[in-house]
């Protein structure tokens, strides 16, 4: 199934060819609630493992226009995860410092140690994006750093970070309705900023920049998921599919420790007999 929605070739490909409303071979939500809960379970699991082992980190790394979900699938798929071991981190416009910097040193500093996952709502990507779009770099520049992005997530592999790329597809339709929702709803009315009606304007042209990050990006080591994300349900479903199949091909497990535990537990014994002072 995931076959369908993994890109890691070095190809071309067009978005008008995935279509955001698909559910795979499923009608409602109802008809994936029990396996939801299994594969949330087996994820928890899977992080005990993770960060009792310490041989790798695990970044989960989310793109997609304004309104595809990033918050909410972060939220909905990794919110049964032990805090201890994960954070979300979400990358806005840069800060003067992170400016003077070269582009991916904001995101460097926050990858994952091994034991840990992270995930990055939005991510050193829209420095090929938003940059791009509105001509803030030229395309000679463009290229550059999409040929620096994968040396970095080659780098990152090599040094035992699993890297999970995820695009989360809508329509322009979907996103016109989720802002009119935003507006009508005094409960959303704090997610709306009115720079997303201007950023609709170049819908065209994100397509255009996404098209090409995957073009340069998606390898066989670090591929690209296309994930329909206008069926909320649906979103959810595969990109927990999508994490816990990633994940569990790392093949974890416990740390073996040196001990003689059958003495460890008859020392324990003898001293529980003993009467305190």
């Amino acid at each position: 199934m995931l076959k369908s929605y993994r890109l890691n070739k070095d190809e071309k490909i067009k978005l008008d060819n995935f279509d955001p409303s698909d559910t795979g071979d499923f009608k409602n939500k109802e008809e994936i609630h029990d396996e939801f809960e299994k594969m949330e379970r087996k994820l928890s699991e899977i992080q005990d493992k993770l960060f009792a082992a310490k041989t790798n980190g695990v970044l989960i790394l989310f793109q997609g226009m304004d309104c595809s979900g990033k918050d909410g699938v972060i939220k909905k798929v990794l919110s049964n995860l032990n805090p201890q071991g994960f954070r979300a981190e979400s990358f806005k416009k840069p800060t003067l410092e992170e400016s003077s910097h070269d582009f991916l040193w904001r995101s460097h500093k926050l990858i994952p140690a091994k034991g840990f996952i992270t995930a990055f709502n939005r991510s050193y990507y829209e420095d090929v994006l938003i940059t791009r779009v509105h001509g803030m770099i030229q395309e000679e520049e463009a290229e550059a750093r999409l040929n620096h992005i994968r040396h970095f997530e080659k780098m990152l592999s090599d040094s035992g970070v699993l890297l999970i790329k995820i695009y989360l597809h809508i329509s322009p339709e979907f996103q016109l309705e989720k802002i009119r929702e935003r507006l009508e709803n005094p409960e959303k009315l704090w997610k709306f900023d009115p720079s997303d009606l201007e950023e609709r304007r170049y819908w065209d042209q994100y397509v255009d920049a996404y098209e090409d990050v995957f073009k340069h990006t998606a390898t066989k080591i670090c591929p690209w998921y296309i994930v329909p994300a206008n069926e909320r349900w649906f979103r959810d479903y595969l990109v927990l599919r999508i994490i816990l199949h990633a994940i569990e091909k790392l093949d974890l497990d416990y740390p073996k420790v040196d001990l003689e535990v059958e003495t460890l537990l008859k020392q324990l014994h003898e001293g529980s007999k003993k009467s305190p002072l």
